[in-house]
């Protein structure tokens, strides 16, 4: 089975063939980095318009790579959501109108589910599993029960992560994505130069708060001189340490409830744009060994949005016969728990 998938949710206009052996045939993205960067996040016009320019010569260089032809498909699977509604739907038009010249199976799949199931393309990780997403937009513990069963434990409240990291590198005076600069920047830093607040660490249940942390750097940052080198490393380290520390809390109590509805449930998978930063990786290895577990992410070129976890994810739903319509609508929203294993 060879499945060719497009995603252009966000700001990356992506493609990729994946086998169902697990074997990634090739692999192109085109970053839009350089474009939202002046406006410290991304602009859904510019990020649409850019899809629309781009999606054609990316999909001809990804079968190119591959050394195959539309022929040789078995299915055309393309992000139908969540995301930006002007770059869901090239991508969603162009798979319709491949899959129906082609007369092959049409998969719309959801962004979210794609992060999900990465690890099954890399690893052999058995269903069920705890999944923490972290991105820019999302921050939730779900418990993957099977393709397309999703439960959600507990999200945010406000903010996401990814979001929190992006404003607060801005404050610090540095582009978009912050999240990687900030982990650079911690590396020779003082982790406990700053106290800052751990909203919600302590309490009961697996939600997130990011909006009291993302305040609490603001004024600290207000407080100090941007300019000087020290400082940076010693608040990205600190505001690193802080995160650290919530995922940490989340996490355990996230595996107890897991762990209360599927006791054998061994595996822990972190997924997203944040899935990235390694120290966070590092922290929360420490407490699923805790709670004897194993974590698993996937490898850095697949934690950012890409055109393989959306090929993979039409891998996993074709097997189960979880063919989309043609006259399926872009969906702006689309929360995983609410995704259906309907034909």
């Amino acid at each position: 089975m060879i499945i060719l998938g497009i995603e252009t949710s966000c700001d990356e206009t992506a493609a990729a063939v994946v086998t169902d052996k697990q074997v990634i045939l090739s692999h192109v993205i085109l970053s839009q980095i350089k474009e939202h960067a002046a406006f410290g996040g991304v602009v859904p016009e510019i990020a649409a318009r850019a899809h629309l320019v781009h999606i054609e010569s990316i999909l001809q260089q990804t079968l190119a790579q591959a050394h195959i032809t539309l022929d040789d498909l078995d299915g055309i699977a393309a992000t139908g959501g969540p995301g930006l509604i002007g770059g869901l739907i090239v991508g969603v038009m162009m798979a319709k109108g491949l899959a129906m010249a082609k007369r092959i199976p049409f998969l719309p799949i959801n962004h979210l589910e794609g992060h999900a199931l990465t690890v099954r393309l890399t690893e052999d990780v058995p269903f069920p599993f705890l999944l923490l997403l972290v991105s820019g937009g999302h921050c939730q513990f779900l418990i993957a029960e099977d393709v397309g069963k999703y439960t959600q434990l507990g999200g945010t409240l406000d903010d996401a992560l990814g979001e929190c990291l992006d404003k607060t590198a801005r404050l610090l005076g540095h582009g978009y994505p912050g999240g990687p600069i900030i982990e650079r920047l911690a590396k020779t830093g003082n982790p406990r130069a700053f106290a800052l607040p751990k909203p919600l660490k302590g309490t009961e249940g697996c939600a997130f708060s990011f909006s009291g942390l993302k305040t609490a750097a603001r004024k600290v940052i207000l407080e100090n001189d941007i300019t000087d080198p020290v400082f940076q490393a010693d608040f990205c380290a600190s505001l690193q340490h802080t995160v650290g520390e919530i995922l940490v809390d989340r996490t355990l109590n996230a595996l107890a409830m897991a762990h209360a509805r599927h006791p054998s449930l061994a595996h822990l998978v972190v997924a997203g744009g944040v899935a990235a930063n390694q120290y966070f990786n590092a922290q929360l290895s420490g407490c699923a060994a805790q709670r004897g577990v194993t974590l698993h992410a996937p490898p850095l070129a697949l934690c950012t949005d890409n055109g393989a976890m959306i090929a993979w994810a039409g891998v996993e739903r074709l097997r189960k016969g979880l063919i989309g319509s043609l006259d399926f609508a872009p969906r702006p929203r689309w929360p995983l728990d609410e995704l259906k294993q309907e034909r």
